[in-house]
């Protein structure tokens, strides 16, 4: 039988599925429950054709756990208090459980800054409101990922030249693949992209063999 690898981006997954489902609070149980069981119907393929799971690949960073002021009211927040840091470890917690499933952590890169909401920006620039009327929630503290986007293509890249795995899926909405995935299918690796019915971009399509989403479809198809 022929192996499948899935390679899940956490930071696209945790966005795209709290849309879908229209959630503000995740449940790390629920959540990981969810994901396991969107990866295991990728093995089953349209056509019929039955894969075997090699093993699932979760990449995501671990939290950040310092503590910060907020410039608008100078409160003091401490990150590994909040309901983001209780839920991230949770959630690997419960991953780790799950049969199969590998994870690739990477870091939090601290900016060392805070930036403006996109929507407070633009009221900005269009002078709807004036700084002295942002508010605490109008700001968010400046993290990088680091680590991540390089795990993914390394790990391509080894499963792909071992001959380990007869398919690729990445579960992402990135163009950073594209590289991984050029190489995998010169070296006859079945890639596909799950975006979560997130749109692609029309360029995309020449570096992948196909698209298919196995979460269900948001009420908004577009979206």
């Amino acid at each position: 039988m022929k192996k499948t690898a899935i390679l899940v981006d956490g930071g696209f997954f945790l966005k795209r599925y709290r849309y879908i489902n229209k959630i503000r609070s995740l449940d790390p149980i629920r959540t990981a429950n969810d994901l396991w069981g969107m990866c295991l119907r990728h093995l089953t393929q349209a056509k019929g054709e039955a894969f075997d799971l090699y093993r699932i690949y979760y990449y995501d960073c671990l939290p950040y756990d310092k503590k910060q002021h907020n410039p608008v009211t100078g409160k003091s927040i401490d990150f590994s208090r909040t309901e983001q840091h209780r839920f991230q470890l949770d959630f690997f917690e419960e991953l780790k459980k799950k049969r199969k499933i590998a994870l690739r952590l990477g870091v939090l890169e601290d900016k060392k800054r805070w930036m403006i909401t996109p929507s407070k920006t633009k009221a900005l620039l269009k002078k709807k409101l004036m700084i002295d009327d942002l508010r605490e929630g109008d700001v968010q503290f400046d993290f990088n990922q680091k680590r991540v986007d390089i795990k993914i293509g390394l790990d391509i890249a080894a499963m792909t030249l071992k001959k380990q795995v007869d398919q690729i899926i990445l579960v992402s909405g990135d163009s950073d693949f594209v590289p991984a995935a050029k190489l995998a299918r010169r070296e006859g690796v079945d890639f596909l992209l799950d975006p979560m019915w997130n749109p692609i971009k029309p360029h995309l399509f020449e570096h992948i063999d196909g698209l298919v989403s196995r979460i269900k479809r948001p009420d908004n198809h577009d979206a």
